[in-house]
């Protein structure tokens, strides 16, 4: 009698961002709508339980209307398919953006909804449409095995405040 093997691929999760209080601040930028005349402002700071905390006001002057937050990393997808981003919002909508390359003008994005609550959104890489300053383009969504930019951006078109407690953020 002969045996059977299977294969079945290794899916290993890969943390790209895991907050604590000895987490720095400064790998995080703050890039509002102040780069063309906006006047929004956006803050980010690591808060007591060790969260990231992305926090503002969105104004809808001069043509602004967005708050981002970003940070720059250098990773391989591997054999993972999804990003998991475990976060408590104040109950608004957000956008979590990735880049593939660091010379992308480009980002993909999926949009999400918080609760007010914790919450573990899980996001199909495959899913993430490409857009540039928020125009959908006419190219692929991502299928890259790089990412070197993931971001978190607020833009409902309307003023409002905003925060966003940020745990971590993993590759699946």
């Amino acid at each position: 009698m002969k045996a059977l093997l299977f294969y079945i691929p290794l899916m290993i999760s890969l943390m790209l961002y895991d907050f604590s209080q000895n987490s720095s601040k400064s790998d995080w930028q703050i890039v509002d709508d102040v780069v063309m005349g906006g006047r929004s402002v956006g803050n980010f700071s690591i808060n007591e339980a060790g969260n990231g905390l992305f926090e503002g006001k969105v104004s809808l002057e001069n043509n602004g209307g967005f708050s981002s937050l970003r940070h720059d990393l250098n990773t391989k997808v591997g054999n993972n398919t999804k990003v998991k981003i475990t976060i408590k919002g104040d109950g608004k909508s957000y956008q979590f953006r990735i880049k593939s390359s660091p010379y992308d003008r480009h980002s993909y994005i999926s949009e999400f909804q918080t609760n007010g609550d914790w919450q573990e959104i899980v996001i199909p890489l495959s899913g993430m449409y490409p857009a540039f300053r928020g125009r959908k383009l006419a190219i692929p969504n991502f299928n890259s095995d790089q990412i070197s930019e993931l971001a978190f951006l607020i833009g409902n078109k309307k003023p409002e405040t905003f925060r966003l407690e940020i745990s971590k953020i993993e590759l699946i």
